[in-house]
């Protein structure tokens, strides 16, 4: 039921992955009689691998977590949340209100021993393919200690999906200078300096998108911001090329011309392809798509959720976790 567009958006991008995966199943979690009526709009027959768990409420993109974790406890939120913690589903994707599907599922799944916070994380175009960043809106304050969490999280996700033993880790700031930024991010800094993590140092905003890192660390107010930014900016170059090339007649037969680079391009820095933020630090796998996502961009996050799980990314995360943060420890004590 989430997101700017709800059903005409989520029920077509479940389709569209059960008839790519066959080992999938889905749970479609709402109100029943809405959701049959979009199944029936998108022409779709029986399938023993969809299910429908019928819900009588749900969480407006205003609300405040609070609230919704005291009176919507039958909202299709807390009800696909509550699957996962039960084992009816290994993973949970929801457009909806970030700050209400945080504050659930980290009441619901509780976090990671060392967590104090979960953060959501994403992959993000850049030239050397993409880079992981969080936290990108969760948290938008953050201590030291706990963008180094975020940091030793990130870290264990990208060893855990890439098989990358050693991913580059960088903070975000506004110099990459030493004696650059406040005290909370010189702290994460030199709490990182002193841990086993492959740490380079400070990046600045265009650093996010041109440097040689495997993973972006820094704090919720300013990762959001970033990735909407970004997002802008590829939208705004999509507009300026098309404008461009239909100019005039020379311009667009230029265009007939450079339509497969322009559709390859395209496509490496479409929003869509990279939408499916992990919550990561849960005892379970929760995925967050980006409200306005359309059938593409939700898909997306579905395949981010059925990798995770593929890969059994929170267990992993939790061995390589208890791990590193020991390491830390013992170095910061010696």
């Amino acid at each position: 039921m989430s997101g700017d567009h709800g059903l005409s958006v989520t029920v077509p991008a479940a389709l569209s992955c059960l008839q790519e995966d066959p080992d999938l199943q889905i749970v479609l979690v709402g109100d029943q009689p809405q959701i049959e009526a979009e199944l029936r709009k998108q022409k779709a027959g029986p399938d023993s691998r969809r299910s429908i768990r019928h819900t009588t409420e749900t969480v407006a993109m205003d609300e405040s977590p609070s609230k919704v974790l005291r009176s919507k406890k039958d909202s299709s939120m807390r009800v696909a949340i509550d699957l996962v913690h039960e084992g009816q589903a290994q993973a949970m994707v929801s457009a909806g209100n970030t700050g209400a599907l945080m504050a659930t599922a980290k009441f619901v799944l509780k976090t990671l021993p060392g967590i104090d916070r979960p953060a959501i994380v994403s992959a993000i175009p850049s030239v050397n393919g993409y880079v992981h960043m969080l936290d990108l809106g969760a948290n938008a304050e953050c201590t030291s200690e706990q963008l180094f969490q975020f940091a030793v999280m990130g870290s264990a996700l990208i060893t855990a999906m890439q098989g990358n033993a050693h991913p580059k880790v960088a903070l975000l700031n506004i110099g990459s200078e030493e004696i650059k930024g406040n005290d909370i991010i010189r702290g994460a800094a030199t709490m990182l300096q002193a841990s086993s993590l492959n740490y380079i140092g400070f990046i600045e905003g265009d650093g996010i998108f041109l440097s040689e890192v495997d993973l972006v660390v820094c704090d919720g107010f300013v990762g959001n911001v970033a990735l909407k930014t970004g997002e802008g900016v590829a939208k705004m170059i999509r507009q300026f090329l098309k404008e461009e090339f239909s100019a005039s007649i020379l311009h667009k037969m230029a265009a007939v011309a450079a339509m497969p680079a322009l559709k390859a391009l395209s496509k490496r820095i479409d929003p869509r392809y990279y939408n499916g933020a992990t919550l990561l630090g849960l005892n379970g796998t929760v995925v967050k798509s980006h409200g306005s996502a359309d059938v593409v961009g939700f898909a997306n996050a579905i395949r981010v959720g059925i990798r995770e799980v593929k890969e059994n990314v929170p267990h992993r995360i939790s061995a390589l976790l208890g791990e590193a943060l020991k390491t830390s420890v013992d170095v910061r004590a010696a």
